[in-house]
Order: structure tokens, then C-alpha cells, then sequence
């Protein structure tokens, strides 16, 4: 079922977002929707915030170009990206590499608006799936990018908080005005 994606102004969204604690059918059912409707949105990927539901729970898929990375380790071993997408992951933890890159992002919560994001170049992402295993996966590229997204979101961060700060001086007129559309402000 496509679900409704909550638009930049929503308080929903700049809410840190609580751990799941167990995984049941309804929540098994929620990861499905929330694909389908990545998916039809034409995203790479989606937290629960964004359609309303403030748990731990995000969806990732960047299957569509395999070369947006240059490496991919799950829990320590080589894999091709097919083999773990579409990810689909509750509560999970990240550690970044040091080196940083800028990167444009944009986000199905804030339509219309892009920008380069400063970010790790790489990313540990330790991400517990949906029957109960653990996945270490260790990457760079589109997929280390996306991860950090949707655990910002998780956290109540969005794309436009780390932008640099004439970038954000530029958007802020812009962002107004969209929160305000969407919040009937």
C-alpha cells in the first residue's frame, strides 16, 4: 500500500524517533508499504518519520546503480550490492570514516529542494533486520550516503540542517515558505 510521505514542516520529522522493540506482522507489514512507496516516490529511501510513524525503522535502495559504490563488505565478507537490496533495517547504529565529501541530496519530505551535503565518505553501518540477524556492512559511495540520511531522520535531522551555512541563508526563504504550504501556516 503507498503511504502518505509527511512534507518538511511536520513536527513528526524533527522528532528523535523511539527503538523497536519487537518485530510483529504489523511491523513486517509497514516495511513492505514503506518500500512500495519509496518506490513509487522514486526514492532510494525512506524512515518511518516520513510517513508518520516515529520508530527505528528505515527502508534503503540503490540497486539502480550499481557502481554508486566502490566497495560493499557485509559482516566482513565481499558481496555484490544485489545480494542485501533492498535494505530493511530497525534501530541501527553508524560509524563514520574520516575522510568527508560533498554530495547532492534531496529528500521525499522536502519537495522540490536540493543541495550538496557534506558528509563521510564511508560509512560501518550496523543494521538489525527484520528476523532477528544482524548486518555489519561496511561501504562508500550512494549507499554510505543514503544510510546517513535516513539515520539523520531518525534522529530528527534533515538534509538542510548540515548544509553550510550561505547555503542555508540562501534556502531559508524557500524552506519557509514550504513549511508553511505544508503545515497551512
Amino acid at each position: 500500500m503507498i503511504l502518505e510521505i509527511v512534507q518538511y514542516g511536520h513536527p513528526l520529522l524533527r522528532q528523535r524517533c523511539r527503538k523497536v522493540a519487537a518485530v510483529d506482522e504489523a511491523l513486517v507489514m509497514l516495511a513492505g508499504d514503506m518500500l512500495e512507496t519509496m518506490v513509487e516516490a522514486h526514492g532510494v529511501g525512506l524512515a518511518a518519520p516520513q510517513i508518520g510513524e516515529p520508530i527505528r525503522l528505515a527502508v534503503v535502495d540503490v540497486s539502480h546503480d550499481p557502481e554508486c559504490i566502490s566497495y560493499l563488505r557485509v559482516n566482513g565478507q565481499e558481496v555484490a550490492m544485489e545480494s542485501i537490496m533492498p535494505l530493511v533495517f530497525i534501530n541501527p547504529e553508524l560509524e563514520f570514516g574520516q575522510p568527508k565529501e560533498f554530495g547532492l541530496e534531496g529528500c521525499l519530505s522536502i519537495s522540490g529542494i536540493r543541495a550538496e551535503v557534506r558528509r563521510p565518505a564511508a560509512v560501518k553501518a550496523i543494521l538489525p533486520q527484520l528476523d532477528g540477524s544482524v548486518l555489519i556492512v561496511e561501504t562508500d559511495g550512494l549507499l554510505a550516503r543514503a544510510l546517513q540520511h535516513e539515520v539523520d531522520h531518525l534522529n530528527g535531522v534533515l538534509f538542510v540542517d548540515r548544509l553550510p551555512a550561505v547555503t542555508k541563508v540562501a534556502m531559508r526563504n524557500r524552506l519557509k515558505l514550504l513549511a508553511a504550504e505544508n503545515c497551512g501556516a
